[in-house]
């Protein structure tokens, strides 16, 4: 009982301290909370809260605080006095006023980022509301009530009065009213804004003129109709003096235009990265037609951090600690995920450098295929057995890369090896129409090869064959080297030369009656050209009935 007898005498005292509130202009916290305690109803008494005003006549005085209080309850500001200083010396160091370049003067704004104009300072031992105050109020207080019901109070002073449970009637149907209004607008808008949207796209963008254009621009003025809408509503709330609801409506429609905004420019970008990705597709390499994906994915992510960081100032951070927090926080995210930095940066390597295109064929670090893909970390790259590596971009961006897919032509070599006993003449003869073959077949460099009869063998007379491809494609290199072997095969037998292979002969006196074991050469020079000239004609009949593209296959 004397523990309940104690509570209800210390609540009285408490009421009675608060009901005895005297003027007090010592320190900050005081001379708000004067302005604030003496303009509540239970409490009201505006010449005493006026004297938070200084140098100014009475009627005056008491306009401003008036005015200073509405402003506050029309943004929803509520002044927490638990974070208002006490100190009658209390410096700020961040320079609220805007006329004055000087830091670290005796003031304090109670909304350094919502309302860095409103601040009070020290005169003297006491603290006013500030002169820079005063003069910019009548500013202030128009950009905050831009409707006022003055003229319709006098007009219809019964319905501004007449209340339903304690609320006034005018505020629900201002609320219904400024609904129906926004939907009016949003009718007349939209149109409005796709017809601008429309002449820019004329303007800046006149080849591209289709049905997905249209679908995109519709999606651009949406959203851009909506923030209109919202800003209206945002800047008629005040005027409702709804002050209860007022702090959470202006934070909801502040958050919501946010999130049209971030909509918007995500949107805008998908546009511009979809003129980029379809602008002049011909000067193109295949590795800028992949930027955009990846373009997309970055700027996506930044919009959207910034826009998150922008809600977050909208509950009242301080933009400089988002900022600062966000450093910071980038700064220990880079140390946490160095690899994935790393990549990142070998990303814009890569394609800042070009190093490859899509479907080269590279190799490099032991890794050898055609490049597939290049991703936002990773490079895909298929060998020839069609094994998939993903390999990380930075290893690429440092690696020695041989990219075979920037050769102009395919060097190919080949030994071949024939009889020993092959005549001199015919060895020549063959050599030549292997040349002529060379020379006929589309897809190799005519100027530049070797035939050459090089070397003597263990088990033959070999005779080097080097050519150049044109068709930088494996499976053309393959093709190529398959209509280039038939034509050398079909030669060697026109010519009754015979290929040799790793063997042992051995040679005995021939048998009365035997005929001879070793081959009969043609030796007769103008038979040799004949059987030389019909192998060459019959080669470029071949050759012009195959298709030497027809394969798909790709390598290296």
């Amino acid at each position: 009982m004397k523990k309940i007898a104690f509570l209800f005498l210390f609540v009285s005292l408490f009421a009675q301290s608060q009901q005895k509130w005297k003027v007090d202009l010592s320190n900050p916290k005081a001379t708000l909370y004067t302005h604030i305690y003496f303009l509540m109803p239970e409490h009201y008494d505006v010449e005493k809260s006026s004297a938070t005003v200084k140098g100014m006549e009475p009627k005056e005085a008491q306009l401003i605080v008036k005015r200073i209080k509405e402003v506050f309850d029309g943004n929803g500001l509520i002044i927490d006095f638990t974070k208002v200083p006490a100190d009658p010396d209390y410096k700020d160091s961040l320079n609220i006023g805007t006329n004055t370049l000087e830091y670290a003067k005796h003031r304090y704004a109670p909304f350094p980022i919502r309302l860095p104009e409103i601040y009070i300072e020290k005169s003297g031992q006491n603290w006013y509301f500030s002169e820079e105050t005063v003069q910019n109020l009548d500013r202030i207080y128009k950009k905050t009530f831009p409707l006022e019901f003055s003229w319709f109070n006098e007009q219809f002073p019964s319905f501004f009065s007449t209340s339903v449970k304690g609320i006034l009637i005018w505020k629900p149907v201002s609320v219904l009213i400024i609904l129906v209004i926004c939907v009016i607008l949003y009718y007349i808008l939209e149109p409005v804004m796709f017809f601008i949207l429309r002449m820019f796209q004329r303007m800046f963008f006149r080849k591209i003129s289709d049905r997905n254009t249209m679908t995109i621009l519709h999606e651009l003025a949406n959203p851009l109709v909506f923030i209109i809408i919202l800003r209206f509503v945002k800047s008629i709330l005040p005027s409702l003096q709804m002050v209860e609801l007022n702090a959470l409506l202006i934070t909801g429609l502040k958050i919501a235009e946010t999130v049209f905004w971030i909509v918007m420019v995500l949107k805008l970008l998908n546009v511009v990265l979809n003129f980029y990705d379809g602008y002049k597709p011909e000067e193109k390499t295949k590795l800028d037609k992949q930027l955009a994906p990846i373009l997309s994915k970055v700027l996506h992510a930044i919009v959207i951090l910034i826009g998150f960081l922008h809600i977050l100032t909208v509950f009242g951070v301080d933009p400089v600690t988002v900022l600062t927090g966000a450093s910071i926080g980038g700064i220990a995210l880079a140390f946490a995920a160095q690899d994935s930095v790393k990549n990142l940066i070998g990303t814009m390597v890569i394609f800042l450098d070009k190093p490859f295109q899509l479907d080269d064929w590279i190799e490099f670090g032991g890794v050898e295929g055609s490049v597939e893909r290049v991703g936002f970390r990773s490079t895909v790259i298929r060998a020839a057995d069609t094994t998939l590596f993903q390999v990380p971009n930075s290893k690429i961006s440092e690696a020695d890369i041989n990219n075979k897919g920037l050769r102009v032509f395919r060097r190919y070599t080949t030994e071949l090896g024939i009889r020993y006993d092959t005549p001199p003449e015919l060895i020549e003869a063959f050599v030549q129409g292997i040349k002529d073959l060379i020379a006929l077949h589309p897809s190799t460099k005519s100027q530049s090869y070797n035939v050459d009869f090089i070397s003597f063998g263990a088990s033959s007379l070999n005779i080097l064959v080097n050519v150049y491809f044109k068709g930088l494609d494996w499976g053309q290199e393959q093709e190529s080297k398959h209509i280039l072997h038939l034509g050398i095969v079909r030669l060697a037998a026109a010519l009754g030369v015979e290929f040799a292979f790793p063997s042992t002969t051995m040679m005995i006196e021939q048998f009365p009656g035997q005929s001879s074991l070793a081959p009969k050469y043609i030796r007769d020079q103008a038979e040799i050209n004949k059987k030389i000239k019909e192998v060459s004609d019959d080669f470029n009949d071949r050759e012009h009935r195959m298709d030497p593209n027809a394969s798909t296959l790709k390598g290296g």
